[in-house]
């Protein structure tokens, strides 16, 4: 397909107006980040003495060591188990064709379509049930529930673009299910795992809803759900409040930088393969 001069400029001008609508916030949180503590800052103004010591300020009063290490635990305890699961299910219905699979499929579909907030009360009242209120738990499990709806989908996707001629001669040089699944299906669909996998991290990461509600102890949040916190508690002092919420943003910016080329690989595999 030809693309005229107009249309490419066009584009161009579009990417740029779409970048500095993205990056424009950024820039002003972290200018009035640098401004004096207690001060209402005008707009994007450079500070005239910039505070760079807010975000060691921020630091200290969000307890980040603390919130980092819940975090990474909630992570590790989401991440790991959603691709798992994912893959499993996803195995069995886009490569594997089990009984009922698209009635399966229909359910997870479903699934999608429920709204989160509209389940956090009932999740509320059967984790108290459970006795798991107030701590990690809390948040590891109903994550791990409320992700294998798009999680399953997702790997369904790869796993049903891949060739049946391929598992069939696998099965002929005497492979069993395990080491089809673990040897042959699995290595392949590591783009589609790493993007996937990238998607989980930053979505726990950034969880805020689920992490004050299940979680009364700030230290046992998410960054994020622990930014409610240290705004009810600072929330008069704007650049500290500014330094610490770009403090919690960074990870996830850092995360997706690192790993953007296999992220954009895995979306146009899949946009060639569909």
């Amino acid at each position: 397909m030809i693309v005229s001069r107009r249309e490419a400029l066009l584009g161009r001008v579009l990417l740029v107006v779409l970048m500095a609508v993205t990056i424009v916030p950024f820039i002003s949180l972290f200018v009035t980040a640098l401004h004096p503590g207690g001060t209402y800052p005008q707009g994007i103004t450079w500070p005239e003495d910039p505070q760079w010591g807010n975000f060691a300020r921020a630091v200290e009063a969000a307890q980040m060591g603390k919130l980092l290490g819940s975090t990474l635990l909630i992570e590790v305890g989401v991440v790991p188990a959603a691709l798992l699961f994912a893959t499993m299910a996803g195995f069995a219905l886009g490569q594997l064709r089990i009984r009922g699979h698209r009635v399966l499929l229909v359910l997870f579909l479903l699934g999608l379509t429920l709204p989160f907030e509209g389940v956090v009360i009932p999740l509320y009242y059967q984790v108290r049930e459970m006795g798991l209120l107030g701590t990690r738990w809390a948040i590891v499990l109903p994550l791990l529930g409320l992700y294998m709806p798009f999680a399953v989908v997702w790997m369904r996707a790869h796993f049903a673009t891949v060739p049946a001629e391929l598992s069939e001669a696998a099965r002929v040089d005497g492979a069993g299910l395990w080491q089809l699944f673990w040897r042959i299906h699995v290595p392949l669909a590591r783009p589609a795992l790493a993007s996937l996998g990238i998607l989980l991290f930053l979505w726990t990461w950034n969880q805020f809803l689920l992490a004050i509600v299940m979680v009364d102890d700030p230290t046992r949040r998410t960054m994020a759900g622990a930014l409610g916190a240290f705004q009810g508690q600072y929330g008069t002092d704007i650049p500290l409040l500014c330094a610490g919420s770009l403090l919690i943003l960074a990870p996830t910016l850092l995360v997706f930088f690192v790993f953007q080329r296999q992220f954009a690989a895995a979306l146009l595999a899949g946009a060639v393969k569909g």
